[in-house]
């Protein structure tokens, strides 16, 4: 094992044992401190960079009280992360549903028999909208990205299956998990992806807050494939808890273009009532990414600190 891949297993390790033992208020300013020495000197680049898009002007013209509190919303999500697995689930789903609207989405989908593809953005805590569903209507079925090292990734796996959640790797699998999804859908199961990064560099062109990208095909693909209801879900943090908000049925019988590009005009509304709870600190234009790398015309792959192996996109099937 690598060092480096070594360091992020035991920091990791760490941390889950180490964050849920100290009191709430304490673990909150430990994480707070780390999300100022991050913030200073503009903060990291590519958020200013990202954020700028949100707020439609130049980077330099991002307010830095922005950019702060998108990196303490960030260090918010890793800290409840390393506390979930000691809070109370029940509790939890209660609270979720307390501040939640347009659930009647969700049920009103689920009571339609199709199953349901709700598609998030990297935004507030999207596990607890998954605590939610596992408490409320039922197991959430979500890909995980695989980490290096195989344990980190093994790790992340039994975070979330303890929350509730059926992983699927994104990939080691015999049976593609674009299958393995449409095949839950048809079960009428209720399917969880965070859609707004394209890790494959294959995905649907778009327009995202004016500029062009792409993001991945699979929300719209398997709702046009299964004719399951595709769901937009937005998260975020409010002072003393979370907000969350379910969207109508985005109409899939336009195509995968269209689909895909209303849903990311859903995603660019959620996002920019709520930009410095959008945690997005990779290149997502492809015009960042070939600044920084010109002799690569692909997007990244992976960029960055490990996304948790957390809801992500499937890979589709050639042909």
């Amino acid at each position: 094992m690598h060092p480096k891949e070594r360091a992020w297993d035991l920091g990791y390790a760490a941390a889950w044992r180490l964050v849920r033992t100290l009191p709430q208020r304490w673990a909150g300013r430990l994480f707070d401190i780390a999300a100022d020495r991050a913030a200073r000197n503009g903060g990291p680049d590519q958020l200013r960079r990202n954020l700028a898009r949100v707020v439609d002007a130049p980077p330099s013209r991002v307010p830095d009280s922005l950019v702060h509190a998108s990196l303490r919303s960030y260090a918010r999500y890793w800290c409840e992360a390393f506390r979930l697995p000691s809070m109370d689930p029940v509790q939890l789903a209660e609270q979720v549903e307390s501040s939640a609207t347009g659930l009647n989405h969700v049920h009103e989908a689920v009571a339609h028999g199709k199953g349901v593809v709700l598609a998030l953005t990297h935004s507030g805590n999207w596990d607890l909208a998954g605590c939610w569903l596992a408490q409320r209507v039922g197991p959430p079925i979500v890909i995980a990205e695989r980490l290096r090292p195989e344990s980190l990734f093994r790790r992340f796996v039994r975070f979330r299956e303890g929350l509730g959640f059926e992983i699927i790797p994104l990939t080691g699998s015999a049976t593609p998990p674009f299958e393995q999804l449409a095949s839950r859908l048809r079960q009428g199961r209720v399917v969880g992806l965070l859609a707004e990064r394209d890790l494959s560099g294959t995905g649907v062109p778009v327009t995202f807050f004016g500029e062009p990208t792409r993001i991945p095909a699979g929300p719209a693909r398997l709702a046009i494939d299964t004719g399951a209801p595709l769901l937009p879900v937005h998260c975020w943090f409010t002072p003393d808890g979370w907000g969350f908000h379910v969207d109508p049925p985005i109409d899939a019988t336009r195509g995968l273009l269209g689909t895909t590009q209303a849903l990311a005009d859903r995603f660019a509304a959620g996002i920019g009532a709520h930009p410095a709870d959008w945690h997005m600190l990779q290149p997502l234009w492809p015009t960042d990414f070939t600044a920084a790398h010109p002799a690569n015309q692909a997007l990244p792959r992976n960029i960055g600190a490990p996304r948790g192996a957390g809801w992500t996109h499937p890979t589709l099937p050639k042909g």
